[in-house]
């Protein structure tokens, strides 16, 4: 269950609109909910790792392990009593895995489609409500291993899970059109972020990722938030439904 909350006091009376973040404490976390900051719109950051989580002005932190169902609902409910509304919801907590399919135990495939891909749904099932009032937007995240069906560095229960994301976002898309919510995916490539440069991977496995991906080098969590930052932007009303690869050519079409 969510245990501990920190962060600014008040509702959002005068203030911009309200995103729900998790994974908000990871590399691509930690740059998203500083760019939004920096923009105005009021931070609800959500992590398992609470003191690694952002909390300055408008930016609220939330320990939330997106596994647990009901803590999930907690958080959100939190956050529609402080704020009185949710405008967008981003979900960027996930873990990668290692294969080959031999060395992945069926407790270690659970669990990482659980965090992965449950957690979509329940995240999903959470905020519904929320964005239908607000008429707001969900972004997933995805993986160039979803579509180019990954391998040993990652494992084969991160591809898989990254690759229901995608039909999940689809699927919500459609189901959620008439309401006005809309749901897009970001896809990355190799980002430079603890999950690829933070000594998961060996020297010589890090140093071969830049030669697979046709712009000769990995990414900045800065280009995944741009493109998240546009998904959520009010010139993207008409944007649902899509997968937005930020993957430097790895994955094209």
């Amino acid at each position: 269950m969510t245990q501990t909350e920190r962060g600014a006091d008040g509702g959002a009376s005068g203030g911009g609109p309200v995103v729900f973040v998790t994974g908000a404490a990871g590399g691509l976390g930690r740059v998203l909910v500083s760019r939004l900051h920096s923009r105005g719109l009021q931070v609800v950051a959500t992590d398992a790792a609470l003191a690694d989580l952002p909390c300055a002005g408008p930016v609220t932190a939330m320990q939330l392990d997106v596994t647990d169902a009901a803590a999930v609902e907690v958080c959100v409910s939190r956050t529609l009593a402080r704020f009185g509304r949710i405008d967008h919801v981003v979900h960027l907590a996930g873990r990668a895995g290692r294969g080959p399919i031999d060395q992945v135990s069926a407790s270690d495939w659970d669990a990482l489609l659980s965090v992965n891909l449950g957690s979509a749904f329940v995240l999903a099932r959470a905020v519904h409500d929320a964005l239908a009032a607000s008429r707001g937007s969900l972004v997933l995240t995805a993986s160039s291993n979803a579509f180019n069906g990954g391998g040993e560095l990652s494992g084969p229960a991160y591809a898989a899970a990254k690759a229901g994301i995608v039909n999940l976002g689809r699927y919500l898309a459609l189901e959620w059109a008439p309401q006005g919510i809309r749901v897009n995916t970001v896809a990355p490539g190799p980002i430079d972020t603890p999950m690829v440069t933070g000594g998961r991977l060996s020297p010589a496995e890090l140093a071969r990722l830049p030669t697979v991906v046709p712009l000769g080098r990995i990414g900045e969590p800065r280009h995944v938030a741009h493109a998240i930052e546009y998904l959520l932007h009010p010139d993207a009303d008409f944007v649902t439904g899509t997968v937005m690869h930020v993957s430097g050519g790895l994955v094209m079409g």
